[in-house]
C-alpha cells in the first residue's frame, strides 16, 4: 500500500507535468492536444473515464477499476489545470469538510 506522502507526491508530480503541457506541441503530447481542443473535449474525456470507472465498479472488475481510476484521475487533473485549479485548492476544500456529516454538508449548500 502506498503511504499518504508518496500518494500526494505522485499526484503533485502528475499535476505539474500536466500543467506544463499547456500551450505545448499538440502533435507531440496527448495532454497538450487535450488543452488545445478546449474545455468541452476535456470535460467529455473526463465524463467518459468516469463512466468507464463506474462500469468496472459495477462489474466488480478490480483490475479494470484500478486502470480506469488512473485514467479518471489523470483527466480530472487535466480539467483542474485547464480551469486554473491546483490540487491544494481541492485538498483545502476536503479538509474544510473533514469531520462534517455528508448530510449536513449537503444541507449547507442548499441556499
Amino acid at each position: 500500500m502506498t503511504d499518504t506522502d508518496n500518494t500526494d507526491a505522485i499526484l503533485q508530480r502528475l499535476y505539474e507535468t500536466i500543467a506544463s503541457r499547456k500551450g505545448g506541441d499538440a502533435s507531440a503530447s496527448y495532454t497538450a492536444k487535450l488543452f488545445d481542443r478546449g474545455t468541452e473535449k476535456i470535460a467529455q474525456k473526463l465524463g467518459e473515464e468516469a463512466v468507464e470507472t463506474v462500469i468496472a465498479a459495477v462489474a466488480k472488475d478490480r483490475d479494470g477499476m484500478i486502470g480506469e481510476s488512473a485514467d479518471l484521475l489523470y483527466h480530472l487533473l487535466v480539467a483542474w489545470a485547464n480551469a486554473g485549479i491546483a490540487p491544494e485548492d481541492v485538498l483545502a476544500e476536503l479538509e474544510r469538510r473533514e469531520g462534517v456529516s455528508g448530510i449536513e454538508e449537503k444541507k449547507s449548500r442548499k441556499g
